[in-house]
């Protein structure tokens, strides 16, 4: 009976020890895959296309005339060698802001960008009198399309694709709120970008008030509208103002407009896409300036 005993207390001590080692066995380090011969091998990410780095590029490229999104600068910087580039942006309408050296070295790691990045846009902007003038050199009444707070350049490419077909003299983008032209864009329109003039304008609500003073009438986009899209004279000077995705038009744009339209829709889902209203709009002015009003 006690040798029983006993070769019963060796059996659980020998069990309990195998169990007391389990957590040591645990505890030993993972292994840590080495890199294969892919990860190895690979190359660092691609500069970015759309952003220049330096001061002298950057001027370089406002003299040139090239298109510039807007421009981050360090402040506390050299103050002289930046006044050339900083009054040159002010008189090209580029917007200037200010960021830390830490953001300008993650927007573009490994470009010695001297406190100065420039977002530079694939074609350069036109102006509103460029646009009025290849209306007017067309022989047409303008017919212009206004962006407001679209920040989807999948959608903004969509648009200017659509704008050329149909004929649109220029595109409105304010500079605030609502994508610039960009690599995606341009992508997205399918080389539209090259023919289609893209203006940048600062505050919407003002530049919508100047536009009507110069005789341009302003049709929204809007699910309330007056009126149904056919119904709507887009014979004349026109501009077309296709509001955000979600969001649609801003309370003060709005208001601003002359007259809203609702394009008529007779399934359950009740809007659409901002790429696809704007291009039913804009194919609306252009049957009624083809065959007339009605």
């Amino acid at each position: 009976m006690k040798a029983m005993e006993k070769g019963q207390r060796g059996e659980k001590t020998q069990r309990t020890a195998k169990r007391e080692k389990k957590p040591a066995a645990a505890k030993q380090e993972k292994h840590v895959p080495r890199p294969s011969v892919r990860d190895m091998g690979r190359s660092p990410a691609p500069e970015r296309e759309d952003v220049l780095g330096g001061r002298n590029a950057v001027l370089e490229a406002l003299k040139a005339g090239r298109g510039i999104n807007r421009i981050l600068t360090v402040p506390g910087g050299r103050e002289k060698d930046m006044a050339p580039l900083l009054s040159l942006a002010a008189e090209r309408g580029v917007p200037v802001r200010p960021a830390s050296r830490q953001k300008l070295d993650e927007i573009a790691p490994g470009l010695r960008h001297q406190g100065v990045l420039a977002y530079v846009a694939p074609v350069a902007y036109a102006s509103l009198e460029d646009i009025l003038a290849r209306a007017e050199a067309q022989g047409e009444p303008p017919l212009l399309l206004l962006l407001d707070g679209i920040e989807d350049p999948h959608n903004v490419g969509a648009l200017l694709r659509t704008a050329d077909a149909a004929g649109v003299h220029g595109v409105l983008l304010p500079e605030r709120r609502s994508c610039a032209l960009t690599a995606t864009v341009a992508k997205t329109s399918a080389g539209a970008v090259e023919y289609v003039p893209v203006a940048r304008i600062g505050n919407t609500v003002q530049e919508m008030k100047r536009l009507k003073e110069r005789g341009l009438w302003l049709v929204g986009a809007d699910m309330a509208g007056e009126m149904e899209s056919f119904a709507a004279d887009m014979t004349g000077p026109l501009v077309i103002v296709i509001g955000s995705e979600g969001r649609g038009l801003g309370r003060l744009v709005k208001e601003t407009c002359d007259f809203l339209v609702r394009i008529p829709m007779q399934g359950r889902i009740n809007s659409l896409n901002a790429s696809v209203a704007g291009a039913l709009l804009m194919y609306e002015a252009r049957r009624q300036r083809c065959m007339g009003k009605g």
